[in-house]
């Protein structure tokens, strides 16, 4: 084995932890055969057992196939593939692997995706003379599924290929930019050939121009995930006890570490406390720190309410807070999950009402092909986005395992089972914290009342929300030319004047779109009370936002929807960023590569792909002749 690769070190085992790694790729593209070279190879076979496969093979008047060390059942042997999830050891100079060889059969795909799901890096295999097929693509766009982020490509059959390198280079080519599309990195893509032993631990003198790392090099490379210990401090409350005037706050520590005078963070609440004393029953001398996977009571310096479900914390490494959240599942009820239905949800100790907002993608585990559809079928996998109907605390999978996968639960039968993604989704926590003390608000001595008798009409805060394109700024301009030709106190919010100077120092991650709403929100507010109409154009795409606003202005806001479909917008792309987040130039570009949640009870809905500006326009007067008007001869009475 070459030396020259960064981490593939020799000598002794370093690690005593394996590696879980799950192997996947199109049915006969060499995934068996592969695993069986890397028992071989690496010297963890056990004694005797290739003499006994070679006997059996030639007992049966069979060809000798490395696939055979590995493929345990009678039936595989006689079929030709691979029809569970197989668990084997292995061992390099670094560290043990645990390698679940997962099936590429259509009809044994569920078992693919419950070894994949409990792997930390995996192999993707390609025969270099067919290519990339269909399947493939799907197997990777399941890794994606998992949350499986370190993948390695094997490029198999090399030997077939006449160990070509412009072959191997189309290949690699075509794999690194599909997976590329849907956010997996390939760490590496090795050229092989398992029947050979070429680059699977020695380097291939049939292939030297190739001088990347071996297959065991590149996993010997990935990284371990870190252990529960090293991840920030996850204690879901299992319940409070009172037990000699003391309250005991008790639940299993899921990550993290403890100590007795920690300042504790409890969400969503988001009060925090002090650690008093770790209560552990039976102790000889008191326990002044405890770890991930031990269960816990601990008092706190003060009483506080707290409550089964609640995930405590360290104050500066607390979990997301969020109503919405997207979700990777694997749905295992009879009747379909649809959009529109609820759901209890089991997360850690807490159960929790759910709905699902949308289907956003379904995976057929048939055969795994992708589909638009409205509802996932039972053994199907989709991605979805669920809503709660309050805030709940989360983790991403991918930044904590333990306390970011959850079940849903129909009946008191569980239905379904997932891992939480907050990709395109702001953290809510900010908006429902206030960092400012000793401030109190000033009423003017003029009231908003007497403002509007002055000017003839009642002020408010009119939002128009929807996606780019959908004509919210031509019909705020429009609107407040004609209100204030009319004699109203108007004036317009729009989104890049903003950011010109209110929000200059923000981007565009869902946090910042966040914290810039809220900001608009909170000046349309004052606006507002000042008696003047104010006419805001952003497209604020969550709905947290704007019932936060909503929440901020009272009575004053009013929101209006100002809908049109991707379609259309990307047609009219006034500003070109539509060809521009295509072409991978923007990111989080709501419609397109992030979310836009529609209101689901606006006070007025104008469909521009329907109607004309002027037409529009006409709705939006005779609405704020509606809702704007005041009885001036009714108010001087009163």
């Amino acid at each position: 084995m070459s030396d020259s690769i960064p981490g593939a070190t020799q000598g002794a085992t370093q690690g005593t932890t394996p590696l879980t790694i799950v192997i996947v790729g199109h049915v006969d593209h060499g995934k068996s055969t592969l695993v069986g070279r890397l028992i071989h190879d690496t010297g963890s076979m056990p004694d005797g057992k290739l003499e006994a496969i070679k006997a059996m093979s030639e007992k049966r008047g069979m060809p000798f196939e490395w696939a055979f060390l590995l493929d345990a059942f009678q039936a595989e042997r006689d079929q030709g593939i691979t029809i569970d999830t197989t668990q084997i050891q292995f061992k390099t100079a670094k560290r043990p692997y645990l390698i679940i060889d997962a099936p590429g059969h259509k009809e044994f795909l569920k078992n693919m995706i419950t070894g994949a799901a409990a792997a930390s890096a995996a192999l993707l295999v390609i025969d270099a003379v067919d290519g990339v097929q269909e399947q493939s693509r799907r197997h990777g766009y399941l890794l994606h599924l998992l949350g499986i982020r370190q993948v390695a490509v094997v490029v198999n059959k090399m030997d077939m290929a006449g160990y070509g390198e412009a072959r191997f280079r189309a290949v690699e080519g075509e794999i690194r930019r599909y997976l590329g599309s849907i956010g997996v990195t390939p760490s590496h893509v090795v050229p092989v050939s398992a029947r050979e032993g070429d680059n699977i631990v020695d380097r291939s003198a049939a292939m030297p121009w190739y001088q990347g790392p071996t297959v065991t090099q590149a996993l010997d490379l990935c990284a371990m995930p870190p252990e529960a210990v090293e991840l920030p401090l996850r204690l879901p409350v299992q319940d409070v006890y009172k037990f000699d005037q003391r309250r005991i706050i008790a639940g299993r520590i899921e990550s993290g570490t403890l100590k007795v005078g920690d300042t504790l963070l409890f969400s969503p609440s988001n009060k925090t406390a002090r650690v008093a004393s770790i209560e552990a029953w039976g102790a000889g001398a008191p326990v002044r720190q405890i770890e991930a996977g031990k269960s816990v009571g601990i008092t706190l310096d003060e009483q506080i309410f707290v409550e089964r479900g609640q995930i405590v914390s360290h104050v500066d490494s607390a979990p997301f807070e969020s109503n919405v959240f997207r979700a990777r599942i694997f749905w295992l009820g009879h009747a379909p999950l649809a959009r529109g239905k609820q759901y209890k949800m089991k997360l850690a100790t807490g159960e929790f009402p759910v709905e699902v907002q949308q289907v956003e993608t379904v995976i057929d585990v048939a055969d795994l092909a992708a589909g638009q559809t409205s509802q996932v079928e039972r053994n199907g996998v989709a991605e979805i986005v669920l809503r709660s109907r309050s805030v709940l605390a989360v983790d991403e999978f991918t930044g904590n395992p333990r306390t970011g996968r959850f079940v849903l639960v129909e009946s008191y039968d569980i239905v379904g089972g997932g891992i939480i993604s907050m990709q395109g989704y702001p953290d809510q926590r900010a908006q429902r914290t206030v960092v400012s003390t000793n401030i109190h608000e000033v009423e003017s001595r003029v009231s908003m009342e007497d403002r509007w008798l002055k000017n003839h009409h009642k002020s408010g805060v009119i939002w128009l929300t929807g996606l780019s394109g959908a004509g919210k700024t031509t019909l705020a301009l429009a609107l407040e030319h004609e209100l204030h030709r009319r004699g109203y106190q108007v004036y317009v919010l729009d989104g890049d004047n903003i950011r010109h100077g209110l929000s200059a120092d923000l981007g565009f991650s869902p946090d910042d779109r966040a914290e810039n709403i809220r900001r608009v929100g909170e000046v349309s507010k004052l606006f507002a009370q000042a008696g003047t109409i104010v006419v805001t154009a952003f497209i604020s795409p969550y709905r947290a936002d704007r019932d936060h606003v909503r929440e901020i202005a009272g009575d004053l806001f009013h929101e209006i929807h100002v809908k049109a479909d991707v379609a259309t917008c990307e047609s009219r792309d006034p500003k070109g960023l539509y060809k521009k987040a295509r072409a991978g130039q923007i990111k989080d570009f709501t419609g397109i590569s992030a979310p836009y949640e529609e209101p689901e009870a606006a006070e007025l809905v104008i469909d521009t792909s329907t109607q004309s500006i002027d037409q529009s326009i006409a709705l939006l007067l005779d609405y704020v002749g509606a809702r704007f008007t005041i009885d001036t001869k009714q108010a001087a009475k009163g």
